[in-house]
């Protein structure tokens, strides 16, 4: 892994669309760094259409910060899509312990075998069938406690688990690698977690996933580190990010990843 700007080049060479089915706060903050980073960005919801526009699209995201059932309905039905079109797609399991609604949701939605999913501690922990100590959409648990659970949890699914934190923890089940690029800023910033899935999303489309979900997530926090330079606080943060996001070169991303095994 020692050339992850590669993966960058190849996603803006022939940049996907990524069809998102997020929540309300993070549509507009998603869509925009999604063009930063180089790709195309479509949030389509509704079930009535759903499923048609994955058919279009190169990957897709789901995010179940403000789903209802129809919404529920749309994510299982693009996802299918996604699959038979052996197309990635990224599962953020926000909230997952808050809620019954939400915790049927993501157990239908991992019975489809998501490509990647992402989210903090306590969402994983949740997903892998363990008590954490979420406090509503926000991690009680560490990126540590999560680990073991995080590769059972990639083995069942046979895909890709990225556990956010501080440092950053991917894993598909056999390998295992820590990310440290980031900064304190991203998490004083509402839905940068939830922005991140389309970058992800996007890097894996038509190319290799464990490999591609760990070149997104060490770029998506080197821009961080690049913005937090220039910014006063988490106001400032939020456009500089976006411009350092616009910015990235490959060269920069392979020189400044900060990737270890796990």
């Amino acid at each position: 892994m020692d050339d992850l700007g590669k993966h960058l080049a190849q996603m803006r060479a022939k940049p996907p669309l990524v069809h998102n089915i997020t929540n309300f706060v993070a549509m507009n903050v998603m869509a925009n760094v999604l063009l930063a980073v180089g790709a195309s960005p479509a949030m389509v919801h509704a079930r009535e259409e759903a499923a048609e526009f994955a058919a279009l699209a190169q990957a897709l995201t789901v995010n179940i910060g403000t789903a209802d059932p129809a919404w529920g309905a749309a994510m299982q039905e693009a996802a299918a899509v996604m699959n038979d079109a052996g197309r990635p797609w990224v599962l953020d399991p926000v909230g997952v312990a808050a809620t019954r609604f939400r915790q049927d949701l993501c157990a239908r939605l991992l019975e489809l075998k998501p490509s990647v999913i992402r989210g903090n501690a306590s969402e994983v922990l949740t997903l892998a069938g363990l008590s954490g100590s979420a406090r509503g959409v926000d991690a009680g648990d560490s990126v540590e406690a999560a680990m073991d659970p995080a590769r059972d949890l990639a083995r069942a699914t046979g895909g890709i688990v990225a556990v956010s934190g501080p440092v950053d923890f991917v894993t598909d089940g056999t390998r295992a690698v820590r990310v440290a690029n980031g900064h304190p800023l991203m998490a004083q910033v509402t839905v940068m977690g939830c922005s991140l899935n389309g970058v992800i999303a996007a890097f894996c489309a038509g190319q290799p996933r464990f490999d591609a979900t760990v070149a997104a997530l060490a770029g998506y926090g080197l821009a961080a580190e690049v913005a937090a330079r220039q910014a006063t606080g988490p106001g400032s943060f939020q456009p500089a990010f976006l411009d350092a996001l616009a910015a990235l070169t490959p060269e920069a991303l392979t020189a400044g990843a900060r990737v270890s095994a796990a």
